[in-house]
């Protein structure tokens, strides 16, 4: 069953124009111009529910209109989509209540005089989570986001990072079947990022959630999801495997190995040289040659450890930026 469908999904934007001079300025009051931009242009993909999915692009791609338009904000110029069933610009109740929409690090907001856990009642009130339901998810939300100490203090108390953590779970109170997560990472320092790394990652398991995820930190994307969904102005260039795009895009790996004997070695015997230390090395090596390249390096020099990586992902997605496409 499909969790989200979208079918030619298209977005353009009427935006005003004009000179840059006062005389410009003036005659944009009587006269004003138009222009049309092209936001989202015939895109179509469907997701998996429980998948979680990496939706990425450049800044200016057409990501977050897209979620804009999955999650009823933006009604689409043409297209249909479907989120579990709903019509997502209908902004029908049910629907409402089983989606979740977070764009960046949403701190925890409202009065700051209420406490954590009075904030959350409220959510509670607002969403008609029953009483037994709201205490099995405040439970689960507090183990996942270790929030035992802040829920009896002031919002007006808390620090950024812990008012991030409670808004977390102010917006997965009502636990949403479907997750929209816009640069949920954006801004945070490591401790936080990798805090809702894992948080991802085990909500996901916990509740089956389908996720919709864009990030523009690709280690995000990789820690995260198997599939990725590349769009680029405001055209879907990719959807598929990580792995898959690597061995697509990129016509060689990296082998990296530390070695024991520091004599001067021809390292073109074996590949580009990427970069080498006093006792360690990384070499680009074309796929087809890797198992034979490994072979000949464990036979002829003392390594001590040897390790096959793919090129880093943002190597790849920049070379699908650059040529326009796949």
């Amino acid at each position: 069953m499909s969790g989200i469908a979208a079918s030619h999904l298209s977005m353009c934007y009427r935006v005003p124009v004009r000179e840059a001079s006062l005389r410009g300025a003036l005659g944009s009051l009587w006269h004003r111009r138009y222009r049309q931009i092209q936001a989202v242009n015939d895109i179509s993909f469907s997701i998996e529910s429980g998948e979680l999915v990496g939706f990425i692009g450049p800044n200016g791609a057409g990501k977050t209109t897209t979620l804009k338009m999955l999650s009823g904000i933006l009604h689409p110029a043409a297209g249909t989509v479907s989120v579990h069933g709903f019509t997502p610009w209908k902004r029908e109740g049910a629907f409402l209540r089983s989606i979740a929409l977070i764009r960046g690090s949403q701190p925890l907001g409202g009065p700051t005089e209420l406490t954590v856990l009075d904030s959350l009642r409220f959510q509670q009130t607002i969403y008609e989570v029953s009483a037994t339901d709201f205490r099995k998810n405040l439970a689960d939300l507090t183990e996942l986001l270790d929030l035992e100490q802040l829920l009896s203090r002031q919002v007006r108390a808390l620090s950024l990072g812990e008012r991030m953590r409670c808004g977390l779970a102010l917006s997965l109170l009502y636990r949403p079947r479907v997750l929209f997560l816009d640069e949920p990472t954006l801004g945070l320092d490591v401790s936080a990022v990798n805090l809702i790394r894992r948080f991802i990652a085990s909500y996901c398991r916990r509740t089956g959630a389908t996720v919709l995820l864009t990030s523009h930190y690709m280690v995000d994307v990789e820690t995260l999801c198997n599939r990725i969904i590349l769009i680029d102005r405001g055209r879907i260039q990719y959807d598929g495997g990580l792995s898959e795009l690597s061995a697509r895009l990129a016509p060689a790996k990296l082998l990296r190995l530390s070695f024991s004997d520091s004599h001067k070695i021809d390292w073109d015997e074996y590949g580009e040289l990427i970069e080498v230390g006093e006792n360690s090395a990384v070499l680009s090596v074309r796929r087809e040659l890797v198992p034979t390249m490994t072979a000949r390096l464990l036979s002829e020099l003392a390594v001590t450890d040897l390790a096959v990586e793919e090129p880093p992902l943002e190597q790849v997605i920049g070379q699908v930026y650059q040529e326009g496409g796949l």
